[in-house]
């Protein structure tokens, strides 16, 4: 029952996704000539320079990746992304989305709201309308030199330089706002306000500021024995994570035990678990 009704909630998020990203694709981009980045950036680019219909070209564009990827990211994966992806097409074929606006400026960023709201909501039901980071991922598997993400910036780049060839400088620029948009928005809808950070913490009172830190905050706390590079003195270093609305609390825990106290923060893409749900300390 369980399993029934976690797939049901996954398959509405995947068809709220195509409505979506349906909506900022037809009801905002198309009429200004703007695109988006990744693979459905250059179906919508070919489609402009090509007059091919986009719903057949962001099909074909973006199976071959499904297909490719399919060692990498599991039989169910690439079946859910592969109908996300064919009912996006489907989507853009037959729906009839309302003109919303001739703004520019509202085009671009409400136009990748909608696009990069699809494609979360798609990712959050365990599918994708975008073959892009299945693509980043092989081309970096076979190179030890670039990372997904260097893969995605080197795509785009290429992708918004030939939108200033073919649809001119303004409708480029345009599309690198949408792009700005949509990523923000995904990032936001995978990982929510509750975007998790994780602190390093190196202090000579490192026994109080710990037990602050689970007393104050309930919020579970690694130690790991070091010693520091200058002073050779033995230290516990202290390792926690919390959310980014929870950083400010933290640093003042610490800074009111030890205003010296060497704090490193870094975000995290993810984090599940004992630290983040319970109290127990590591």
């Amino acid at each position: 029952m369980k399993t029934f009704i976690r797939e049901s909630i996954n398959f509405l998020l995947i068809v709220l996704g195509i409505l979506s990203a349906g909506m900022g694709i037809k009801g905002f981009l198309l009429s200004s000539h703007f695109i988006d980045g990744g693979v459905t950036g250059i179906s919508m680019l070919l489609a402009n320079v090509l007059g091919y219909p986009l719903s057949i070209l962001i099909l074909l564009i973006n199976l071959p990746f499904i297909a490719l990827g399919y060692r990498q990211i599991g039989g169910v994966f690439a079946l859910k992304s592969a109908l996300a992806i064919a009912g996006l097409s489907v989507c853009l074929a037959f729906v009839n989305y309302p003109y919303v606006t001739p703004d520019k400026l509202l085009t671009a960023v409400f136009g990748g709201f909608f696009i990069g709201a699809g494609i979360g909501l798609a990712i959050r039901g365990g599918a994708v309308l975008d073959g892009t980071e299945i693509a980043a991922l092989l081309v970096s598997k076979g190179s030890h030199l670039l990372k997904v993400g260097d893969v995605i910036l080197i795509l785009n780049i290429f992708i918004f330089s030939a939108a200033a060839i073919f649809l001119g400088i303004d409708s480029a620029l345009y599309s690198v706002l949408t792009y700005f948009a949509a990523s923000k928005t995904i990032d936001f809808l995978i990982h929510g306000i509750e975007e998790y950070n994780a602190i390093i913490i190196m202090s000579e009172k490192s026994d109080e500021i710990r037990e602050a830190i689970v007393r104050v905050l309930s919020r579970g706390v690694t130690i790991y024995n070091g010693r520091g590079g200058m002073t050779g003195k033995p230290m516990r270093i202290l390792y926690c994570v919390v959310t980014r609305l929870e950083i400010g609390r933290v640093k003042n825990v610490i800074n009111e035990i030890d205003g010296a106290a060497f704090i490193v923060i870094h975000p995290l893409a993810d984090a599940a678990g004992g630290i983040i749900k319970k109290t127990a300390l590591h």
